[in-house]
């Protein structure tokens, strides 16, 4: 093994790291909640979304528990790993976007202030008014 496969995160670390963060942030965890319900520091699951320290098997079952998901979630499209096409799902590049965006701070904050929201002619009207903004940023 050479110098820099030592410093570089193995791709699935990194992906599970970035699914626990994503999880985290959906549920408004911070680090230290979470390290605090795993008997660890903060620093450490900083070092796990990063993907620069491996989850072991039982601490991932742990924290699949306490952000109330299956193990599963970690992996869900993982690098190397079969895409949902090639399973005969029609999920396509838009999947991975919308994901992405829900994991970003905007689109967590987006996420909270919309489900906040009671009434759904309001949701209805504000879904047409991004739809709106959408279309015109597309014809300039």
């Amino acid at each position: 093994m050479t110098e820099d496969n030592k410093k570089k995160p193995n791709p699935i670390d990194v992906h599970v790291g970035s699914r626990i963060r994503l999880r985290r942030n959906m549920l408004g965890m911070s680090q230290e909640k979470l390290g605090e319900n795993l008997g660890i520091t903060f620093q450490q699951i900083q070092k796990y979304e990063k993907g620069t320290n491996r989850v072991g098997a039982s601490r991932l079952q742990a924290i699949a528990s306490i952000l109330s998901v299956p193990v599963a979630f970690f992996f869900e499209d993982a690098p190397g790993q079969e895409t949902a096409a090639s399973r005969g799902f029609a999920e396509d590049a838009s999947m991975a976007f919308a994901v992405e965006f829900c994991g970003s701070p905007e689109g967590l904050q987006l996420n909270r202030a919309f489900v906040k929201i009671p009434d759904v002619k309001v949701r209805r009207r504000i879904i047409e008014l991004v739809k709106s903004l959408a279309a015109d940023d597309d014809s300039e």
